[in-house]
């Protein structure tokens, strides 16, 4: 080979050798810096030269500050720039407008309602309205928010009134119905709750209570008005009328009124005329509505020797006797005094006014020997035992009222057998058509329940007459 070709070669490689070393030992370029960088931030110094042991085919490492970090300070994350499109973040589609739209115009609606209703129901009083309130005029508010107020309270009528607007039916015709309502009630004024070590818990029967009930029938239509529901009331007044004889109707606890949480026995539900009204109760409370007909009396301790309520008998005796139009006048002169004392002064005095008259009109008369007897007649008024001075009207139409009495309670103690097996044949078939069980209750409730199908009547029918040929 020419030596000169040869010591060309040999320097052109010795070049290329020296060039690519020298690349591949030159530290990379550092990088460039944005114009937000901070102006004493300093550079990082330049890498070692790296050794010239690797072989010249090795590939250079890029260095970590080339790498993209993954350490953020709080606060830093990816800037948004605004490009100037509406964000729909408070925007509406037109549905959600229109509902937006007829619910703002729904409630001025409603409160255009309620401003008339309020308004309305302070109009003045019909008397149409008032008779359905049960309200009498001088009752009734007359100032508009009392109306308006009072009309607002009867919409929630459903849970303070009584359960029926008339509590009694319509009176009877003459000469069958009584022409005065007594109502009695039946807490510490007829019965109350005793105890003792013996039997515990009783209800006690108040001395009289037979006869006060019984004697008084004769002259009011009993009524037994209490505030006990029925189920507790109900078995006491059947052992006080056990033939219902006497008591003829029975109110409880759903035929009273509540204010303030109190009951209260509003007469204006009875469907009667108040003026022939009396009501006897031992709590004021229940009597608030028309504390004009009640007789507020005192309340029975227990004691077995009471005359509290026998000693009221002549006084109410008297008030149907002698026929009054009106009966709250009365029970208005006699209110909060001892009406049995009082009534008792009252009468003895109109009987001294009685025997002064007829001493005075029979000055000439002979004791025991009158004009009529001598001459074979008899005394058409009837005499008080052991004197010839008559009797009063009031004395003749007790005499007749006992008299009466006797002989009711005569005829019941001749036919208290039959009484009482018709009152057991009667409970007998009242739990005959009682269910004793669940089922039986569900289908007295419901109907009867699907009765199985029978397999012999699906296939042979019964028939009336039997088929021919077979006896």
């Amino acid at each position: 080979m020419n030596p000169v070709l040869l010591l060309r070669s040999n320097l052109r490689r010795n070049v290329v050798t020296h060039s690519v070393r020298s690349f591949a030992s030159r530290p990379p370029p550092p990088p460039k810096t944005s114009k937000a960088a901070q102006p004493n931030q300093e550079t990082p110094p330049p890498a070692e030269p790296a050794a010239e042991t690797q072989s010249e085919q090795t590939t250079a490492i890029p260095p970590l500050s080339e790498l993209p970090s993954l350490d953020f300070a709080p606060g830093e994350g990816p800037q948004y720039e605004r490009t100037g499109a509406k964000s729909s973040k408070d925007s509406l589609s037109s549905i959600e407008r229109k509902r937006r739209v007829m619910g703002r115009v729904t409630a001025g609606a409603l409160l255009l309602g309620a401003g008339f209703a309020t308004w309305h129901s302070g109009r003045e009083w019909e008397e149409d309205e008032l008779k359905h309130l049960h309200l009498k005029v001088d009752q009734a508010s007359n100032t508009r928010w009392g109306r308006t107020k009072q009309r607002f309270q009867g919409l929630f009528g459903t849970f303070t009134e009584p359960l029926w607007e008339e509590l009694l039916p319509p009176p009877l015709p003459a000469p069958h119905q009584k022409p005065y309502t007594l109502l009695v009630s039946l807490d510490d004024l007829l019965v109350t709750s005793t105890w003792d070590r013996q039997h515990g818990w009783r209800t006690a029967k108040r001395p009289g209570v037979d006869y006060f009930i019984a004697y008084l029938s004769q002259f009011y239509e009993i009524v037994l008005f209490t505030t006990q529901y029925h189920y507790t009331a109900l078995p006491i007044v059947e052992k006080l009328d056990p033939y219902q004889f006497w008591i003829q109707y029975r109110l409880f606890r759903d035929a009273t009124r509540s204010v303030n949480g109190q009951p209260v026995k509003d007469l204006a539900y009875l469907n009667r005329d108040l003026s022939k009204v009396i009501l006897l109760d031992t709590h004021p409370e229940h009597a608030s509505a028309q504390p004009e007909n009640a007789i507020i009396l005192p309340k029975w301790d227990g004691k077995p020797g009471d005359k509290g309520l026998v000693s009221m008998i002549p006084f109410l005796e008297s008030i149907a006797i002698y026929k009054s139009q009106d009966v709250r006048p009365i029970l208005q002169a006699y209110q909060d005094k001892n009406i049995p004392i009082e009534y008792a002064k009252k009468e003895a005095e109109a009987k001294q006014r009685h025997i002064e008259e007829w001493e005075r009109t029979h000055k000439h008369a002979v004791s025991g020997f009158t004009l009529s007897g001598l001459f074979g007649g008899s005394q058409s008024t009837p005499t008080a035992p052991g004197s010839n001075v008559p009797m009063t009207y009031l004395e003749q139409k007790r005499l007749e009222a006992q008299r009466l009495y006797r002989d009711e309670q005569a005829y019941i103690a001749n036919n208290k057998d039959n009484f009482d097996r018709l009152i057991k044949e009667e409970q007998e078939a009242l739990e005959k058509q009682m269910p004793n069980t669940f089922l039986g209750a569900m289908g007295a409730m419901f109907g009867p329940p699907p009765q199985p199908p029978n397999s012999s009547s699906q296939s042979a029918p019964p028939t009336s007459n039997p088929p021919a040929g077979k006896a």
